[in-house]
């Protein structure tokens, strides 16, 4: 059976898709806005807008793995959270940035933010698991994600999809594994 990064990549890029060159997804253009230097588009959820240089048409799916694994797995220590929340951490931080996600999880488990998950963040999050249950800790970091997302401008375009995904993923976290 693969690991919970081979599980969470599974299931990430089941919901990223391959191939896509929207000309109004900000991501998909290397300057990061709209019309904004090249459109590369976005293929298996790497952005022209966070990897400008790369070759986002012909990326192939073990180098997407690659990048996702140290730039985000290895960032939110996708290896030493229970794999159901990994799999909720490691999207968020695909879709919303390894800061925020880092950032929800402490806001989660009561510690303060900084942004990174470190042996503080982790003690807490063992503490919150015992007292509250692992489901718990789960619905407050969606929740917050949530509330985020849907504060973003973006949302009237996007957010359909977004709420598909983000009502999906509790679900598919409990292929993941137990706490």
């Amino acid at each position: 059976m693969p690991g919970s990064f081979e599980r969470a990549l599974a299931i990430v890029v089941g919901h990223e898709g391959g191939y896509c060159n929207e000309r109004s997804d900000r991501g998909n253009w290397t300057g990061g806005e709209v019309g904004v230097g090249q459109l590369r588009g976005t293929k298996f959820g790497i952005s022209a807008a966070a990897y400008p240089a790369l070759d986002i048409f012909n990326l192939t799916l073990r180098d997407a793995g690659d990048i996702y694994r140290h730039a985000y797995w290895d960032r939110i220590a996708g290896d030493n959270l229970p794999p159901p929340l990994a799999l909720l951490v490691f999207d968020a931080a695909v879709n919303n940035g390894v800061g925020r996600a880092a950032g929800w999880l402490q806001q989660a488990v009561g510690v303060p933010v900084d942004g990174e998950i470190g042996p503080a963040t982790l003690a807490a999050l063992g503490g919150a698991v015992a007292k509250e249950g692992g489901a718990i800790v789960c619905a407050e970091f969606q929740a917050r994600r949530l509330s985020f997302m849907a504060s973003l401008s973006t949302w009237p375009t996007f957010g359909l999809g977004w709420s598909r995904r983000l009502c999906a993923l509790p679900y598919q976290s409990l292929t993941m594994g137990a706490f």
